[in-house]
């Protein structure tokens, strides 16, 4: 396993961030990995998942939003994040041109993911995997947040737990019902950030992904 720290440039007006690019030695795929709204690449999840990824083959590129890099409180706006996605996407296809690769992201990260995409599907993308999808405020049952999904034209992998205060089970459901390229794998008891009392979530999110993204490759 290959760990790299690196500087991804995101345009001239926005300067750099840090990067990190984890791989196994022969990877079935790699993911651009990006953060929630509340905790940056190196939060123990995203660094634990992006670890559990490359020992079961996938290799990472994960990285910080400009909000994070900066010691900002505020997340970006979208048009700032998804420059950032877009220069992980460059980036990680330059990292590996020869194997699948997949966008990925945690709450706030999966979802400016989905919504770049959506407007970018000339991107050499194969599919999106969300690690909780944020669908809504908690408190605020909603699925306005899942319209832009209908404009996605790759396969969608949903990361979900059952107790996910920001993506109601019955409205998740509903929204992945809908999309006919959308996979919904459910945790059990698990809420936003895959707690569910004291197991660890990390083996049941790999053996999801591994599963999915080699239906996806083959």
């Amino acid at each position: 396993m290959q760990t790299k720290a690196i500087k991804l440039t995101v345009s001239s007006a926005i300067g750099a961030v840090s990067a990190k690019y984890i791989t196994p030695a022969e990877p079935l795929c790699i993911l651009t990995l990006a953060h929630g709204a509340g905790a940056g690449m190196d939060h123990a999840f995203m660094e634990n998942l992006a670890v559990a990824l490359a020992a079961a083959g996938i290799a990472t590129l994960r990285f910080n939003f400009p909000f994070t890099e900066n010691k900002k409180g505020r997340p970006d706006t979208p048009a700032v994040a998804h420059q950032t996605i877009a220069a992980a996407i460059k980036k990680a296809h330059s990292l590996q041109p020869d194997i699948p690769l997949f966008a990925a992201g945690k709450s706030f990260g999966g979802r400016m993911s989905s919504q770049y995409l959506s407007e970018h599907p000339e991107e050499p993308v194969s599919g999106l995997i969300f690690f909780g999808f944020p669908l809504h405020p908690s408190g605020k049952p909603s699925i306005d947040r899942a319209d832009h999904l209908k404009q996605v034209k790759i396969p969608m992998l949903f990361l979900q737990g059952t107790k996910d205060t920001l993506a109601t089970q019955e409205l998740i459901q509903k929204v992945c019902a809908s999309l006919k390229k959308a996979t919904l794998v459910e945790f059990e008891g698990a809420d936003h950030s895959f707690k569910a009392g004291k197991k660890d979530p990390m083996p049941g999110l790999v053996e999801a992904v591994l599963k999915w993204v080699k239906k996806q490759v083959k």
